[in-house]
């Protein structure tokens, strides 16, 4: 975790309340967003449910930490938004299971040469996705879910780099 990320989680830490989570809520991070899950205890009558009670007693659950929090909610994410210029979105974690309530959602530019621009135009043809932005974003996805570990690895290495270069010495002005 890099120091910005250990900043604004003590910070979140600390503003949430307490009764809202048993666990540190979890903090995830770009230029443009901060993302915090709050992990929400799964309610004790699921443990006498299975399959489609038990998801719909766990989403009845989250929907009423949404409802019971949203005042207080934008209240923070007003807060940290001004304090770390960066938009606030939210969500839980219930049972293994991340349910997001609001998220940002960024155009990036790319360019791409005719075979990136066909296989995007053979998922559109496809209808796996409805245009090439879409196409695009499942791609990331798909990548995204079978490299977990990889890209886990890469951020750490660059945490690192980041530590070693923060330790070096200053650059002339």
């Amino acid at each position: 975790m890099d120091k910005d990320e250990s900043i604004i989680t003590s910070w979140f830490t600390g503003r949430l309340p307490s009764d809202w989570f048993t666990e540190t809520p979890q903090v995830v991070l770009d230029r443009e967003e901060i993302a915090i899950i709050v992990p929400i205890p799964v309610p004790d009558s699921a443990a006498e449910t299975s399959g489609g009670e038990r998801a719909a007693l766990i989403d009845g659950h989250v929907q009423r930490f949404r409802e019971e929090t949203r005042e207080r909610r934008i209240e923070i994410a007003r807060e940290a938004e001004h304090r770390y210029r960066r938009k606030v979105s939210w969500g839980v974690l219930c049972d293994d299971e991340t349910v997001m309530f609001t998220t940002l959602s960024i155009p990036v530019m790319t360019r791409l040469r005719q075979p990136e621009r066909r296989v995007l135009d053979t998922l559109v043809a496809a209808g796996v996705a409805r245009s090439r932005s879409d196409a695009l974003a499942w791609c990331v996805r798909l990548v995204g879910s079978h490299t977990d570990t990889w890209l886990a690895d890469l951020r750490d290495a660059l945490q690192q780099v980041d530590r070693v270069r923060s330790e070096g010495p200053d650059l002339p002005s």
